[in-house]
Formats: structure tokens, C-alpha cells, sequence
């Protein structure tokens, strides 16, 4: 066994090697997605809250219970047919 006449191959560089991309593909779509976020938050930042928004809050509330009257019956209906239970029967003389 003489290997004197045998000469080693020379290894391909590292950028050869498509499990290197996969490797690397992560982190770099990462970076890309971090840039258009930024992107995105600097062009189109979200609105400032109102000053009066506690005061059109409870304008909004007022509202919504006053419309809750109105909707006794489709949550009585609602509840029966959930529970399978009869309505809770209402004295109307």
C-alpha cells in the first residue's frame, strides 16, 4: 500500500454547501422582517388617543343600556335554547 502517488482533494469552500443557506436563510429573513416592520411603524404610526375619549366612553355605555331593554326577549331566547330550560314566566295582568 503505497500512497504516495495519491494527492488529497481540496474541500469546496463553505458557500458550496446548500445546508450552510438553509442555516443561514433564518436569521436573515428575520433581519428583513425586523427592517419592514420598521418600515411599516415609521409610515403609518397609529393614532393618538382623544383627549375626551373617557367622556364619548360613557356616552357610548349609556347608549348600549338603553338598547339593552330592548333586548330582553332575543336573550331570554337565547338562554332557552342553550339551556333547553323554559323561560322564567312574566305576570302580564
Amino acid at each position: 500500500m503505497n500512497d504516495q502517488g495519491r494527492t488529497m482533494p481540496t474541500p469546496a469552500p463553505w458557500w458550496k454547501f446548500g445546508h450552510v443557506w438553509l442555516i443561514l436563510a433564518g436569521p436573515a429573513l428575520v433581519v428583513v422582517a425586523g427592517f419592514v416592520t420598521l418600515y411599516i411603524a415609521v409610515r403609518m404610526p397609529d393614532p393618538v388617543v382623544s383627549e375626551d375619549h373617557d367622556r364619548k366612553g360613557i356616552e357610548i355605555n349609556k347608549t348600549l343600556e338603553a338598547d339593552a331593554a330592548s333586548l330582553a326577549p332575543a336573550v331570554q331566547a337565547r338562554n332557552h335554547a342553550a339551556t333547553g330550560a323554559p323561560p322564567p314566566a312574566t305576570d302580564k295582568r
